[in-house]
């Protein structure tokens, strides 16, 4: 079971990075917030990991902090959540965010979420409330630059279908943000205008 990652940034294209790690490349899926605070490519980093083993696949899922990584195995053990779906929960809004929502009973601001319907939102609502206790959830900033990349509008839409987008509502997501020169930063802005529609 890999818990942590340490090395050498190789690749960054949303939801996936690449660590080289002695020499042997992880690609690691991360939620958009990871992005935020990743160094230039070329430069040192550390994730701490969740390990998925399946049959036909062994995934790997990146986290800045424990604390968004607990989170994460949290939704993880809520019926109908996956993965991909608490990756997406975690790319769309911070862990702070996403627990006042919960605390609140704001089903209808978890619906806003990518792959959330109304029984997902009650059903997060209902068993995450007793379990945000155990949670160590503190906003904090994680700095760090963005590279720009050759074709940022078609890696953030395949950033946003990876995150649980159909292609058509990538499109139409990534062409309703302006002025964002690279992949992560036209998705988080993406993300933003869908939560406050």
């Amino acid at each position: 079971m890999i818990a942590r990652l340490s090395g050498t940034l190789i690749e960054r294209q949303p939801p996936f990075v690449v660590i080289d790690c002695h020499g042997v490349g992880y690609e690691v899926e991360c939620p958009m917030t990871v992005f935020d605070g990743l160094p230039a490519a070329g430069k040192d980093v550390t994730l701490v990991i969740h390990t998925v083993i399946r049959e036909d696949a062994h995934l790997l899922f990146g986290f800045a902090r424990a604390s968004d990584r607990q989170l994460f195995r949290t939704l993880l053990k809520i019926s109908g959540v996956g993965p991909k779906l608490a990756l997406a929960i975690l790319s769309s809004v911070s862990a702070n965010d996403f627990a006042l929502m919960v605390e609140s009973g704001d089903s209808k601001a978890l619906t806003r979420l990518p792959g959330i319907g109304r029984k997902t939102a009650e059903r997060l609502i209902l068993e995450m409330k007793s379990r945000l206790d155990d949670l160590g959830l503190e906003a904090t900033g994680l700095g760090g630059g963005e590279a720009s990349a050759p074709d940022a509008s078609a890696e953030a839409r395949a950033g946003l279908v990876a995150l649980g987008y159909s292609p058509a509502e990538a499109l139409k997501m990534v062409k309703g943000v302006d002025g964002a020169e690279s992949a992560e930063a036209i998705i988080r802005q993406a993300l933003k205008n869908r939560m406050a529609k």
